[in-house]
């Protein structure tokens, strides 16, 4: 298969430059890349139709990030539990019915479950409105500025080290609202959306011995003595698997349109959304904003954030298999594109910023790019473009890619984009 690379994206038969253990932002030492072909299939096969991605190659390339990158999802448990714990029919002034629903195990209580914040809008009117969903960093309280929303008691990052709103590794009054300009409750309610969102931290808290607290413990046959395998799935997986249980929850209320659910995730979220969403063909349509490295960006580029840096950072979040393809990343049978052309054809939204160099705006662009060919099997088109657009000027249709001025955050300007996409692709 002919890949769709853009001239400043050299290809050669040899591996890319190997990653430094410090960023590289120099475009000329980006490294020549050669991508995994994504419509040719274990055997030699060239994939020509939809059939055959769905019943072949797909399965292929959902097995290949199993194995090196992610790990196996558990599957759904028997033992799901969902207790609606409150419900105020007048938040967010009156707008939107607010609930918490706990989710638990039943034959896992030593996992402490996690806890939904689901906000509908009222103008629905009987209506089931679609819904995005997505995992916080800060947890409820964080995301809403509604002071009756009880503050977290988990375990938490500091956001900085001199986060006065975390003291010990534990949410204060300080840290309420924290979160609120990544989730504008009011626009998004009022553009007639739902929105549930539950703290990544509730199903395992983000440091290297977290999964000992999380669901990875609960699930082990053997949590004590556990030494995680390659194929095995590290925190990403799990946070994944937390999102599931929240569509699953959501395809129980009637308030709500699970058939219209967008997952959406920032940053290691955002990786952790388009994992959810390539694992989980419920999710309709999957957002991802500024993931970077092991999320939308080509992971054979030697730009910003690289394999290496990452695993030495974060091996918690990936298989082990994935560690060692750090400075040997030609060596991985899959690259990012792929993991786009997993959601096809569902419509999938890549996002950067123009100062997060850090996640290589070029390769989150070029990994959407070259998930195109699969979408065109289905007949749909993707990007639009060879060429990365203007900061500020969103392009495509099924495959949609802006890159907005700023920083690495999530802002107004990303969310409008966002609203305007799951409209169109939902009939809204």
């Amino acid at each position: 298969m002919k890949l769709i690379l853009p001239a400043f994206l050299t290809l050669a038969a040899g591996a890319c430059l190997a990653q430094q253990n410090t960023a590289n932002y120099d475009e000329s030492k980006a490294g020549e890349v050669i991508l995994p072909a994504v419509l040719k299939s274990l055997d030699g096969a060239k994939i020509t139709s939809s059939d055959e991605w769905t019943s072949k190659r797909r399965p292929e390339v959902l097995s290949l990030f199993q194995d090196h990158v992610y790990g196996r999802i558990q599957p759904k448990p028997d033992d799901l539990k969902f207790e609606v714990t409150a419900t105020r029919r007048d938040a967010l002034g009156g707008t939107a019915t607010r609930k918490f629903i706990h989710v638990s195990l039943a034959k896992h209580p030593q996992w402490r479950g996690m806890d939904i914040m689901l906000y509908v809008p009222n103008k629905a009117q009987g209506k089931a409105a679609p819904v995005f969903a997505g995992l916080s960093f800060n947890g409820n309280h964080a995301v809403s500025k509604e002071t009756d929303v009880p503050v977290s008691d988990r375990w938490m990052r500091p956001n900085t080290k001199n986060d006065k709103a975390v003291k010990n590794n534990r949410a204060t009054e300080e840290s309420r609202g924290v979160e609120a300009s990544r989730w504008p409750l009011e626009m998004i309610v009022g553009r007639g959306f739902a929105v549930a969102t539950a703290y990544y931290g509730d199903i395992e808290p983000d440091h290297a011995e977290g999964w000992k607290e999380g669901v990875r413990a609960a699930l082990s046959s053997d949590a004590a003595g556990t030494v995680w395998k390659d194929g095995d799935w590290g925190a990403i997986g799990a946070w994944a698997w937390g999102l599931s249980r929240i569509l699953d929850y959501l395809e129980t209320d009637k308030d709500v349109d699970a058939r219209h659910c967008a997952v959406i995730g920032h940053s290691r979220l955002g990786k952790t959304s388009l994992w959810a969403g390539a694992s989980d063909p419920r999710f309709a349509l999957v957002i991802s904003n500024d993931s970077g490295e092991g999320g939308a960006a080509l992971m054979r580029r030697n730009i910003g954030e690289t394999t290496e840096i990452i695993t030495r950072a974060f091996p918690h979040w990936f298989t082990p298999k994935y560690r060692s393809y750090a400075n040997n990343a030609s060596a991985c049978p899959v690259d990012q594109h792929m993991l786009i052309a997993l959601m096809a054809p569902r419509p999938v939204y890549i996002a950067s910023a123009s100062e997060d160099n850090w996640a290589d705006q070029k390769g989150e662009f070029l990994s959407g790019l070259n998930a195109g060919p699969v979408y065109a099997l289905f007949g749909k088109s993707g990007i639009g473009t060879e060429s990365p657009p203007e900061i500020d000027h969103p392009v495509g249709d099924f495959v949609a890619y802006h890159n907005r001025t700023g920083k690495h955050d999530v802002l107004d300007y990303d969310w409008l984009q966002y609203l305007k996409f799951a409209a169109r692709h939902f009939g809204m």
